[in-house]
Parts: structure tokens; sequence; C-alpha cells
């Protein structure tokens, strides 16, 4: 929990920062090739790991993949964000996201942004061929206060 605090309470100077800072990202291996300019990308050797029953990769993190890309991509235009939370996201598998040992490339790009929201599409490449298509979009914050009361809320809260 150290390294989100530190997401939250201290700028991120470096892609490295900001993986390492996202536990779930840092445990499934994954590493940022670019992020800037409302693009990011990301790659992934899959492993053993991220393997579903039919030895292909799992949909969660295709899905997890794709959302960060985008996430990333929406956060290099937002400069002063402290948090960012996917506000939805529609995800559309139009064949594997791989196996073991292959290189898996996520590409995420914002279309448009507002004051805190941004609207952003992603793709997750793999052997060459597009495996997966997203859009989603994406509420940034740039209070801690704000980051933690929407830490601290259900989706469904009201309040």
């Amino acid at each position: 929990m150290h390294g989100l605090r530190n997401l939250m309470s201290a700028d991120i100077e470096n892609t490295n920062e900001l993986i390492a800072a996202i536990p779930f990202l840092h445990q499934l291996g994954a590493q940022i090739a670019h992020m800037g300019d409302g693009k990011a990308e990301i790659t992934l050797t899959l492993s053993e790991d991220h393997m579903n029953s039919w030895l292909s990769a799992h949909g969660g993190v295709v899905m997890t993949l794709l959302d960060a890309a985008m996430s990333f991509a929406g956060r290099s235009l937002y400069k002063d964000a402290r948090a960012g939370v996917t506000v939805d996201m529609t995800t559309s598998f139009l064949r594997s996201g791989g196996t073991i040992g292959d290189q898996v490339i996520v590409r995420g790009k914002a279309n448009y942004q507002s004051t805190t929201l941004c609207f952003c599409e992603g793709e997750l490449w793999c052997d060459g061929q597009l495996a997966a298509k997203s859009m989603a979009t994406f509420k940034y914050l740039r209070s801690l206060d704000a980051a933690r009361r929407a830490s601290a809320h259900s989706v469904t809260d009201n309040t």
C-alpha cells in the first residue's frame, strides 16, 4: 500500500514509478513503453499466471491492461491529477489475447477531454493481430481529499 499512497501524495516522475505505485499492474509484470501527449503504450510478456483454463490470456488480464493504457493516456493530459477513476468501460474481444510467451502490446488514446473527464479508446495487439478493443471514460481528481472520498465510496453510493 505504500506505493499507492505515494501515487496519491506525490508527483510521479517517471513511468516506472507509476507501475510500481499500482500493485496489481506491478504484479502482472506490465511495462509502460510510452506515455505522453494523450497516448500510452503498455507491454506484457504473457506467462502461465496470465492464462485462463483454455491456456489463453485471461479476459481480466486483457481488460486490466486496456483500462491502464487508456487511463495513462488520459492522465498524460492531466498533469495535476492525483488519482483517476474509471467511470465506464466497454470491451470487445475479437480473438485470443495470446498464449504463454507471447508479448502483447496495448495502446491507449485520449479522444476528448473536459475539465475532469476524459474519453479514451484502447487496443490490445498480439502477434500482429488486433485481439481486443475498448472504450472508456475516466474522471481525474486533482485533490487528495477528492481522491480519498472517491476510494471510500462505492459506485452505488449516492453521497
